[in-house]
């Protein structure tokens, strides 16, 4: 029986008769409209209040969470149970008006007594639904209830395609007047109403001069017993549901299918409807916060009483309304009895339904709907009220009966101007704006209290879109701001000033036209033009169109010849007279001056000639003057004819303007949006005309964004973050920029705050990366020549989420426009998209498509990537190149185009779509185009919909949710999955051995083999071997390596290169999303911290951040879980926020964080000296214990375990280096604890390269601490550990890593020939490898080894596969440190690989990249090495510019290369300034010397300097002491510099030592320019390579430091 209810429920029939009455659905009327039918009944009419409240809350919510969904669902809570009251009272729902409903009961007139009984009892129980709820949302719902009985009048009308009904008569009348009386949780009664009633049962209170009673309650006798009473009374209903449906609300859920009735009930249901009917789609697919256009026609009739005589007007207008708002894609969604008259809600914008210019066609309507039904010879009085905004659009009601309908309060406000403005058309604010008409096509009116509506804004009276022009009406409608520069249109300007050169020189016509769409722009570039245009000899004439222009023939010649002839500032038609007889009197005859009556509103007498003219003859002869006059002004003075929004250039005005051209010279420059139609064959002709350069506007540059929001917002930089949302948002557009900002102002999430220097601020996790976009260069010194100086940053509120930020109404509409606008299928998979996100891939797209094939999929995609809602992409790489530039303008050579046969342009059409299919089949990454799309198609989904959706996307990512298959797959953080339970998919068998696999764990037969193949004893290091023949031994098993690695025919070498950074932007990141949707934190939480620990491994500090941040909110709010998977993810997060503190070079954070996360891990460091050396102690004993292999024996550890001991390790590694750093003592037994408690963690693991990796760091602790017997041993033990290894998957990549760590480590320690040759096999390795991210970190280590050994031809053979590989990786760092040392080859090698505009500009360009701007080292080398150039210059202006920069990065201090690379070049540059202090004599010169000696000795006295910056730190002191006359010291450190070089075999130090040893000794003086006139002469790498310039002679080309040639420096 359950099945057969439900499959009743499913047909079609059944779906349609839930929109409709019983009084329809049954009903039997004639096919002649308008119908009447007579019958009698009790009406019910229930009002509720709070709704359009509820409504506006929700339309003006911040976040798109808050849609359409929770407001359905509450709206219906309340609506449906009122429905199931009326239903059970045996009661048909005949329209559900917004937040109020009409209800009938149909009787004879004898039952009506009984009747009205059942409907008070049924009155009281809906008021009693209310009395103890309360919304959800905190608002009070209340219901007022009015009765009324007595004869109805039933009128049906409508065309071939949509009927309507109405319940007229005087029941109607007063149940809308009883309503108006009642109060709320009142029940009126009607005077009638009351007559008719059963008295004796009724309790009322009289309304004090009224007929009208108010019900208090029902007093039945006690014998009195409802229920049978009820079902008596219901035996009168026609359609109650009885017998063997008895169960049932309504009968006509059981409706039998019949095509005719299915036929005949169609159309009274809105053809959206029925599509999704057909469709059998959810009910809830229509239900939507949507911004729509209100139209309320109300007409009051002449004789209101007679239902012949109003129905027959009434279907008169309709037919016409139904014709009008057809054109425009509006619709009739209800018609009923309103107060007075009859009222049609009509609206534009519904589902499916958007168009553009939706408001303009909206008042269009109006107007036309208002003419025709003023001339209705019955109807008394027509009032239109047109309002615009958020409505909510959606189905109401219950499942077995509901409408379709709009509640808001721009309903509201339509209704209100419709009755307090009588006899007109009005419309709200919003309208008026939005409808892109002239001012004078409206005239504003005084402001009215109206009932309901708090603040309506000002209202307008719409006059007529066909009044006459009014001359000076028409200019550009944008005012041009001094203070306010155009921005990002620089090429677009060019093609102004090189086309008016072309014109001025050349006096012929040109035709300049910009395409754009709405929001380009275009008439702020046009007042530029109109500016720059200005000048003498030549006249500019600038208008803006509309619309209404295209319909008013010749428009824009008459517009034109009026400032031609000076008309437009006449004020009266006597004074254009008199202007005209001067101009005209030598040109035309006086009999034909009556002409120009029409198109100038003047008042010539007509002449008989002029009265026999045809209307062709007539325009002929005003053109042919026309013409006459242009040419006689154009030897006077030049003409330029600048139009806005040309696409509204009437035909007429077109075709004057072709043959103008060809016959005038003048130029004309036109903005305009993409035709609709087709141009017609005039417009055609100028755009092919070979003087007419047509460009397509592409949008502005992130750059140009950027500078734009700083000016709007009066501010001297932006946060990154919001940076971030209104260049991805705003797509380069203007107006979406403007419109995205005044949304977020609307919210108040902007905070304004003064600029701190970087120096002044306390560094904590919160502002450690105080990341402000700042405007560039050209517009710093744009605002900087203000009077004001700016010093205020935008940041946002802390607890604001941009992502999830509704978008604003003008551009969701903008987006519905274009949604509405595709066929269904291609809505739906647009729909789906969105709710994968901004960026997706064709696989998941695919998996979450209800019944669709791959071609359809394939087809639909090429579609909407022709038509610019998608973009498609290969890889990662293109999209992210893509993103960092928008598409610019370019020139389309129309002329060519038209060369094309008609036929053979259709072909290319279908060609190119077929191109684009191939196309998207290669590409697998997609991206909306616009950000807006998605977001405003992901709320048209509802909230149970959306759920399913993001489930069904988070089971197909978390599969490829790891580390790609070059990488071995495997977590970000290692082991990390068996920590937590994470996952949705059950595992089976196999994928559990998979991911052990990708783990690193190997199969026991694997396990075995590697135990036969260790060796007792090292047969690669046997004892008393020397050092040379350790070092050949080394580097021949890594030659074997390579070799084994080109030759085998084992699978050794991967195909593709890592892929990971791909898998998390477009897998990882996308799931992270969707299970933020569902709610499951925990799960988010742990794929936060995968994203972390990827953007870490990919050097990214800013992204690890942002994403820690994200968890950090999640940890908080499951801070109540004790679990120990949680305490894990706690431990992990702050090993993350450890290692990003770290890199920052901010070690206190680190510290901080790392021993809290060991704390979590069960792994504390002592806090006392006592408990330091007693688990140092502890530790020795541990590590004898490891490393004599007794724990070999044990069982490898649990995968839980492995976890952790991965996790410690981590935080060791980086803890012995933050205590390397400090000066303390003490602090050096910590940093020996924490690296021997890494090699025990880590032997505990019983994992290679966690094994090695520690060895090598306890190596590196030692050689950098001094030690020197320890650090060989573990060397050697790491060699004998890798010797072991089985060449394939991580083997072959812990070798190439053994390399490449010993290369870093030999060039560290100052052993530069072992170091070159550990680097260029570990660069041949990772090459081999394809791993790009290892490979470049060789490379840079590699060119500074080459560039100190003085190597040059192997040095730009390694850079150039640098530069390489930053160009094919998009990889920043790479390209920065390319740049870093061609600036130190100009700086020291003695001649130019790069210039040094070309570095110069590299900084500039991309000092606010994040990855360089949060990378502790790049930055300050690269700004240290320009403030050396201009300090041997002698720039000082310049050189404190960048070293001031270079200051603030100074305190970020990390023990890396980079670090000492950036800090020793900053050195330097402070050393020269301390040159020129004691030149000028300065008071503090002596202080700065001091302070300087100070500084390098601490540099020089730290464990952690590596030896090879020591000849650079002594050359510096020498110079120091030099300077400030302390000769012996100056020896010592000059001579100890010398021995380090010759010791290193540092040849371009030595040399550069010699030099300047010679010339500090010598007596003869420095020229002023030597340096100048070195750079000058400085060769470049070409010279050199074509022997034009010897090696020894560059050699030469060193800067030689000054000295001061004075007795006492001080």
């Amino acid at each position: 029986m359950h099945t057969r209810k439900e499959e009743s429920q499913d047909r079609a029939i059944v779906r349609i008769a839930a929109h409709l009455p019983d009084l329809i659905v049954y009903g039997d009327f004639s096919p002649k409209l308008p119908s009447v039918d007579y019958f009698d009944g009790v009406l019910m009419f229930v009002d509720i209040s709070g709704f359009t409240a509820m409504t506006e809350k929700f339309s003006t919510a911040m976040y798109m969470d808050r849609g359409a969904e929770q407001l359905v669902e509450i709206l219906n809570h309340y609506i449906s149970a009122i429905v199931e009251k009326v239903l059970l009272f045996g009661g048909d729902i005949l329209k559900f008006a917004g937040d109020a409903l009409l209800a009938l009961w149909k009787v004879e007139r004898r039952q009506l007594k009984n009747i009205i009984t059942v409907v008070i009892k049924c009155s009281l129980e809906i008021h009693g639904l209310f009395e103890t709820q309360e919304s959800e949302e905190g608002l009070d719902i209340r219901v007022k209830i009015a009765l009324a009985a007595g004869h109805i009048t039933m009128l049906v009308f409508g065309d071939e395609t949509r009927n309507f009904f109405l319940v007229i008569g005087q029941a109607v009348d007063d149940v809308r007047l009883a309503q108006n009386m009642a109060q709320m949780n009142d029940v009126i009664l009607s005077p009638n109403c009351w007559q008719l009633c059963d008295r004796s049962m009724i309790e009322i209170e009289r309304i004090p001069d009224q007929r009208a009673v108010k019900v208090n309650f029902l007093k039945p006798p006690s014998t009195f017993n409802f229920d049978e009473f009820f079902t008596k009374c219901m035996t009168f209903m026609n359609y109650y549901p009885s017998g063997d449906h008895k169960n049932l609300l309504r009968l006509a859920c059981m409706l039998e299918s019949d095509p005719e009735l299915e036929l005949s009930l169609q159309k009274y249901v809105m053809e959206s409807i029925l599509k999704q009917i057909d469709d059998k789609q959810l009910r809830g697919y229509l239900s939507e916060l949507r911004p729509v256009t209100i139209v309320f026609v109300n007409l009051v009739f002449k004789d209101q009483d007679k239902a012949e005589v109003i129905g027959s007007a009434i279907q008169d207008a309709c037919m016409h309304i139904s014709s009008v708002l057809r054109i425009f894609r509006g619709q009739i969604n209800k018609v009923f009895m309103f107060d007075k008259g009859c009222s049609f809600l009509c609206v534009f914008g519904f589902p499916g339904e958007k168009a553009p210019d939706e408001v303009t066609h909206a008042l269009e309507s109006a107007v036309d709907i208002f003419d025709f039904c003023s001339q209705v010879q019955k109807i008394h009085t027509v009032s239109i009220g047109v309002a615009s905004g958020i409505v909510f659009c959606g189905i109401i009601g219950h499942s077995v009966r509901h409408e379709y309908t709009v509640i808001g309060q721009k309903v509201n406000i339509a209704a209100r101007m419709m009755m307090y403005y009588p006899g007109i058309v009005t419309c709200d604010s919003v309208t008026y704006n939005g409808s892109n008409l002239p001012a004078y096509f409206f005239k504003e009116l005084p402001k009215k209290v109206m009932k309901g509506v708090a603040d309506s804004g000002p209202v307008y009276q719409c006059l007529g879109l066909n009044e006459k022009v009014m001359f000076g009406m028409a200019y550009l409608i944008c005012n041009r701001n001094e203070g306010y520069p155009l921005l990002g249109r620089d090429k677009e300007i060019k093609y102004f000033m090189c086309t008016m050169k072309e014109f001025l020189v050349f006096n012929c016509s040109r035709v300049l036209m910009y395409e754009g769409l709405s929001g380009y722009g275009k008439s702020q570039m046009l007042m530029e033009i109109e500016y720059l245009a200005q000048g003498e000899n030549h006249r500019t004439i600038a208008i803006a169109l509309t619309k209404i222009s295209f319909h008013q023939n010749f428009y824009t010649i008459q517009i034109l010849m009026a400032n031609v002839l000076g008309l437009d500032t006449c004020k009266h038609y006597k004074e254009r007279q008199t202007n005209l007889q001067h101009k005209v009197k030598t040109l035309l005859d006086e009999k034909f001056y009556c002409l120009l009556n029409d198109i100038f509103h003047v008042q010539f007498p007509i002449s008989r000639e002029v009265s026999k003219m045809t209307t062709l003859r007539k325009q002929k002869q005003l053109e042919a003057l026309f013409m006459k006059i242009l040419e006689q002004t154009v030897k006077e003075e030049k003409i330029i004819f600048i139009i806005d929004e040309g696409q509204f250039v009437d035909p007429a005005s077109w075709a004057f303007m072709e043959k103008l051209i060809r016959t005038v010279p003048i130029f004309i420059i036109m903005s305009l949006s993409p035709f609709i139609d087709i141009p017609c064959e005039a417009a055609n002709a100028i755009m092919k005309n070979r003087n007419t350069t047509y460009v397509t506007l592409g949008a502005m540059q992130p750059k140009d964004i950027r500078n734009k929001v700083c000016l709007d917002l009066n501010v001297r930089g932006i946060t990154k973050e919001l940076d971030t949302y209104l260049v991805e948002g705003s797509c380069g557009i203007p107006f979406y920029c403007e419109e995205l900002l005044k949304n977020l102002d609307h919210h108040r999430v902007l905070v304004f705050q003064p600029m701190e220097s970087e120096e002044k601020t306390n560094v904590s996790w919160n502002n450690l990366f105080k990341n402000f976009s700042r405007p560039t260069e050209e517009l710093k010194i744009f605002t900087l020549s203000n009077d004001e100086e700016i010093e205020e940053v935008c940041n946002l509120t802390s607890d604001v989420k941009l992502q999830n930020l509704s978008p604003p109404a003008s551009l969701k509409e903008i987006s519905l426009v274009q949604l509405d606008s595709m066929n269904l299928s291609h809505q739906m998979l647009v729909r789906c998209a969105a709710i994968i996100g901004l960026t997706f891939t064709t696989e998941l797209l695919f998996e979450i498509l209800p019944c669709w094939n791959m071609k359809m999929m394939i087809k639909a995609l090429a579609s909407l990537v022709e038509s610019n809602v998608f973009d498609c992409f290969r890889n990662g790489k293109e999209l992210q190149m893509a993103l960092k530039q928008n598409i610019v303008s370019f020139e389309v050579n129309y002329r060519s185009l038209s060369l094309k046969p008609s036929d053979g342009m259709a072909h290319g059409e279908k060609e190119e779509l077929r191109e684009l299919e191939s196309e998207v089949i290669e590409c697998h990454i997609i991206r909306f185009c616009r950000p807006m799309m998605q977001k405003t198609a992901y709320e048209l989904w509802l909230k149970d919909q959306k759920k399913a959706m993001h489930l069904k996307c988070a089971r197909f990512l978390e599969e490829s949710a790891h580390k790609c298959d070059h990488c071995q797959s495997g977590d970000f953080i290692p082991f990390h999955h068996f920590t937590v339970n994470i996952r949705l998919n059950s595992l089976d068998m196999d994928t559990i051995k998979r991911m052990a696999k990708f783990q690193g764990l190997k199969a026991e037969e694997e396990i075995t083999f590697s135990k036969i193949e260790i060796p007792k004893k090292s047969e690669l290091f046997p004892e008393n071997l020397r050092p040379e023949e350790i070092r050949e031994k080394i580097l021949s098993f890594f030659d074997t390596v390579i070799t084994k690695m080109r030759t085998s025919k084992e699978n050794i070498i991967p195909l593709e290169s890592c892929q990971c950074e791909e898998i998390v932007e477009i897998v990882i990141m996308p799931l992270t999303h969707h299970f933020l949707a569902l709610g499951e934190n925990n799960k988010a939480l742990y794929y936060f911290l995968e994203i972390t620990s990827a953007y870490l491994i990919l050097g990214d500090n800013y992204m690890a951040y942002t994403y820690l941040n994200e968890g950090e909110r999640l940890l908080k709010m499951l801070k109540n879980d004790k679990s120990w998977s949680h305490t894990f993810e706690s431990a992990t997060f702050y090993s993350l926020k450890g290692q990003v503190c770290f890199n920052m070079g901010q070690m206190v954070l680190a510290k901080k964080m790392l021993r809290k996360a060991l704390k979590l891990l069960n792994r504390t460091l002592p806090h006392n000296l006592i408990s330091l050396f007693v688990q140092s102690h502890l530790e020795k004993s541990r590590h004898f214990y490891y490393v004599n292999q007794q724990a070999q024996e044990n069982s490898p550890p649990r995968k839980r375990r492995l976890a952790q001991l991965y996790r410690q390790t981590a935080c060791f590694s980086l803890l012995w280096q933050i205590y390397s750093l400090n000066y303390f003592f003490h602090y050096k037994y910590y940093g020996h604890l924490a690296a021997m408690m890494q090699v025990n963690t880590a032997l505990e693991t019983q994992d290679d390269f966690q094994i090695i990796k520690a060895y090598l760091d306890y190596s590196l602790y030692h050689q950098l601490a001094g030690y020197q017997g320890m650090w060989f041993k573990y060397e050697i033990m790491a060699m004998e550990q890798i010797s072991s290894l089985p060449l394939k998957d991580s083997g072959i990549e812990i070798v190439s890593y053994v390399a490449d760590k010993l290369g870093y480590t030999k060039l560290l320690m100052g052993h530069l020939d072992l170091a070159i040759d550990l680097g260029s096999r570990a660069q041949k390795m990772w090459t081999l490898l394809q791993n790009p991210n290892r490979r470049y970190r060789v490379l840079c280590w590699l060119s500074k080894s080459l560039f100190l050994k003085n190597r040059n031809k192997q040095l730009v053979q390694v850079l150039g596969w640098l530069w390489d590989l930053s160009i094919t990786e998009e990889h920043i760092f790479s390209k920065a440190f390319f740049y870093f040392v061609c600036l130190d080859i100009m700086l020291y090698s003695g001649f130019v690989y790069k210039t040094f505009e070309e570095c110069l500009e590299f900084i500039y360009q991309n000092e606010d990249n994040r990855i360089l701007k949060f990378q502790s080292g790049i930055l300050l080398g690269l700004y240290s090495s320009v403030a050396i150039w201009y300090a041997r210059l002698q720039e000082w202006d310049n050189f404190h510019i960048f070293s001031n920069r270079a200051k603030n990065l100074v305190s970020r201090r990390t023990p890396t290369a980079l670090y000492y690379e950036g800090i020793s070049r900053y050195m330097e540059g402070q050393v020269l300034y301390l040159q020129k202090q004691i030149e000028d004599q300065s008071e503090n010169a002596q202080d700065s010397g001091v302070e300087l000696l100070k500084n390098l000795e601490s540099l020089v006295a730290q464990n952690t300097t590596g030896p090879v910056f020591y000849p650079r730190l002594y050359h510096l002191m020498a110079y120091v002491c030099i300077l400030m006359g302390d000769g012996q010291n100056c020896d010592l450190f000059l001579n100890t510099a010398i021995q380090l070089c010759e010791t290193q075999g540092n040849v371009l130090e030595k040399c550069w030592l010699s030099m300047n040893k010679d010339w500090w000794y010598s007596s003869s003086e420095l020229t002023e320019n030597q340096w100048l006139k070195t750079i000058s002469s400085l060769p470049s790498w070409e010279k050199i390579v074509s022997d034009k310039v010897k090696m020894q002679d560059i050699q030469r080309n060193k800067f030689l430091m000054r000295i001061n040639i004075l007795d006492d420096p001080f």
